[in-house]
């Protein structure tokens, strides 16, 4: 991350959503937002300044799907979460270019952002640029390898007697293992009914071997931008890391489940032997 600008794999999966509605009108995550907080120009179709040759690329397409998918069964779970249990905070983490507290449906749902101040800094300013109060998220600026979860939370005003929802998006793979699970650790020790939903990506190893040359490009070309994979994790390390940190109820998917929940009809997809998951875990 470079001074006074946001994070780099933060535009790029925010250029992913941006494209899914611009390509795929967002069948599988509709954010009307997207295309907007990166400064495109909604009334061009498409929007060049947004989409690349490679758009339509099998790896590109693939990615574009997964983020897109994650960020679909988040706000799925969230949904739940307020439906079926009144839960009233959401905690997003690692927020990036996250349009969520903007669009938010639900009245009694207070949300928060955690995110560094360079991050936040540059997403209040596009947000005010399109004319989006800022003021609709509280914002909670944390350095993950440094301060606590529930200091920088408590320090917003959050409530850490009630439940919440965390959605930690494309985020966990970036941290080191002792700062994962910390934040785990934090999470596992709030409210109970309290679940965190995020992504997390197994070892290059674990690809399909025709889509291995790939990832392990992709990974290069993230720590050559200086965002490195710190964390991979297979399902078993996963689930008894989780134990550990005070989770009783997971939900993981892998790219067939992905698929199967959220294709809907579009030409995205996860191919076999894919590297990422998304987990829904409750306290």
């Amino acid at each position: 991350m470079q001074p006074k600008e946001p994070s780099r794999t933060a535009w790029g999966a925010a250029r992913h959503r941006a494209v899914h509605q611009l390509i795929e009108d967002g069948r599988i995550f509709a954010d009307p937002l997207a295309v907007k907080i990166l400064g495109g120009d909604v009334s061009a179709a498409p929007d060049e300044a947004l989409l690349f040759e490679t758009d339509s690329h099998p790896v590109s397409k693939m990615m574009r799907f997964f983020v897109v998918a994650r960020s679909a069964y988040a706000e799925a779970k969230l949904a739940e979460a307020v439906a079926e249990r009144g839960v009233s905070q959401l905690v997003v983490l690692g927020a990036g270019f996250d349009t969520f507290a903007y669009r938010n449906p639900y009245p009694d749902l207070k949300v928060f952002e955690v995110d560094f101040p360079t991050s936040q800094a540059w997403k209040r300013q596009r947000l005010e640029a399109i004319g989006v109060d800022p003021a609709a998220a509280t914002f909670a600026h944390i350095d993950f390898e440094t301060e606590t979860l529930a200091h920088a939370l408590e320090r917003a005003g959050f409530d850490l007697q009630k439940p919440a929802v965390f959605a930690w998006l494309g985020v966990m793979m970036y941290l080191t293992p002792e700062a994962v699970r910390s934040t785990f650790a934090a999470v596992g020790a709030l409210a109970k009914g309290s679940e965190i939903v995020f992504d997390y990506g197994r070892p290059t190893e674990d690809a399909h071997i025709l889509a291995r040359p790939y990832v392990a490009e992709t990974r290069k070309r993230l720590a050559d931008l200086g965002e490195p994979i710190l964390t991979t994790l297979r399902p078993p390390e996963l689930a008894a890391l989780l134990a550990d940190c005070g989770f009783s109820e997971v939900e993981d998917l892998d790219g067939p489940a992905l698929n199967s929940r959220f294709l809907k009809g579009s030409n995205l997809a996860m191919p076999l032997g894919s590297v990422g998951h998304s987990v829904r875990a409750r306290v």
